[in-house]
């Protein structure tokens, strides 16, 4: 009876623990809150932030090929001249005159006709388009980058919890065995099998704690600050129901959606506007000209001239021969462009294969955790029947060793089970490019 009850007291004391544990987590650093901190600090983010703005840029320079260009020239020089001259007796004469000599003049230059300005706006639409595709993958991304990091970091905690209240059990396993063997009542065998047991439980504490250290550190690089806490998994875990469709929907949604599907099919259609840009050297070119210059003493001949000359009209430039360099520009552009195409299928192929795995995942995950909560709950019977027939003679310690073991692997599967289950949730969404702020805010809801 005394086995029982010190066993007993040692689960209790080991649970109030744990519980001590969850009512000091007042302060404790929320999903969304870490993702938000993560929006400003984390660097990968940022450098994404960044390539998206200077690719908002393409855009603007594209269309700027489109509109009038406007030039302003001004000059003005001091100059000295030898001017000789013949009269008509034959006679030279030589002179140096000096003068100021300026030039200002405003031209204005409208392209009519550019198969080449065309195209370069065509393709910085493209570009524009393929980096808001990009930044949207990259945002994607660093919400699946935090709530993985987050779990990673509370099943390490959880980890290092049900290590210690093992190696709790075992030490008040071993403290039960010391005293009925000055009793008389156990055995040598059943000290050394706990004390095993205890060495073991104490090197896996000391691993789950550079666990969790190695965990806090790769969140709190993310979100720019040190990680004293987070919010626990709440006890009342429970699966809601899944809104899952069938995966031919999920598939077409993702062919829609995907941001990494979209980026590629713009990369696609960026080398189609480069296949343009080439031919165009083969292409004519026809601009509207006009201009307004006012000269004075422009050359030798005027030095005591002044001048104004407005003009406008076309200029139309045929190129006839460029060594075959536009001819090879073509060619190797499209290549580029049945590579892009490629890569667009390539692309495609991964997204899907992608859909498919975390769609078969979070079906499995939910199957997975009721059948661990099952297991833990009937581990939790086996030690307390194992407990009894101890008392009866009928068990020996050793079976309450592999009892609690068992029971600890249970625990642990189920915890991982859950975070699994809640970040396949988050990668289907990702896959089929419907994962945003509010995914995660339903995520957090299961913490507390």
């Amino acid at each position: 009876m005394a086995k029982f009850s010190l066993r007993t007291r040692a689960l209790a004391a080991a649970v109030s623990a744990v519980f001590m544990v969850y009512a000091g987590n007042a302060s404790a650093l929320g999903l969304v809150e870490a993702y938000q901190a993560a929006l400003t600090n984390d660097s990968v983010f940022q450098a994404a932030t960044q390539e998206y703005l200077a690719g908002q840029e393409n855009k603007i320079l594209g269309r700027s090929l489109l509109l009038p260009n406007v030039a302003a020239n001004y000059a003005n020089s001091k100059n000295r001249a030898d001017v000789e001259a013949v009269n008509i007796l034959g006679n030279k004469s030589l002179t140096h005159p000096e003068y100021y000599s300026r030039q200002a003049s405003v031209q204005l230059r409208q392209a009519l006709f550019s198969m080449d300005s065309w195209a370069r706006y065509k393709q910085g639409l493209a570009q524009s388009d393929y980096a808001t595709a990009v930044f949207e993958s990259r945002r994607q991304e660093l919400i699946l980058r935090v709530a993985a990091a987050y779990t990673d970091a509370l099943f390490a905690t959880e980890q290092l919890r049900l290590a210690e209240v093992q190696r709790n059990m075992y030490a008040e396993q071993q403290k039960v065995n010391d005293q009925l063997f000055e009793k008389g009542e156990g055995t040598k065998t059943d000290m050394l099998e706990t004390q095993s047991r205890l060495d073991l439980a104490e090197a896996q504490v000391l691993e789950a704690q550079d666990n969790v250290q190695t965990a806090n550190a790769t969140l709190s690089a993310m979100v720019g600050q040190d990680v004293k806490g987070l919010d626990d998994l709440n006890p009342s875990f429970r699966i809601s129901q899944l809104p899952l469709g069938s995966l031919e929907e999920w598939k077409t949604g993702a062919l829609a959606d995907s941001p990494d599907i979209q980026a590629q099919r713009y990369a696609v259609e960026t080398a189609h506007q480069e296949v343009n840009k080439a031919k165009a050297g083969h292409a004519p070119r026809l601009d509207f000209i006009a201009s307004y210059s006012k000269n004075k003493a422009n050359t030798v001949d005027t030095y005591n001239q002044d001048s104004t000359v407005r003009s406008i009209g076309i200029q139309l430039n045929v190129p006839l021969y460029s060594g075959g360099q536009v001819s090879s520009a073509t060619r190797q552009a499209v290549a580029s462009q049945e590579k892009a195409k490629a890569d667009l299928q390539s692309t495609t192929d991964k997204v899907l294969i992608e859909l498919r795995k975390q769609y078969a995942s979070v079906l499995s995950s939910a199957a997975k955790i009721r059948a661990l909560e099952k297991a833990v709950a009937s581990g939790e019977l086996l030690i307390q029947a194992t407990e009894h027939s101890i008392k009866g003679g009928v068990r020996i310690n050793l079976d309450l060793l592999n009892a609690q073991q068992q029971l600890y692997l249970s625990k642990r599967d189920l915890a991982q089970a859950r975070y699994g289950y809640l970040v396949s949730t988050l990668r289907l969404k990702s896959a089929a490019g419907k994962l945003d702020d509010d995914s995660l805010r339903a995520m957090a809801a299961y913490f507390r």
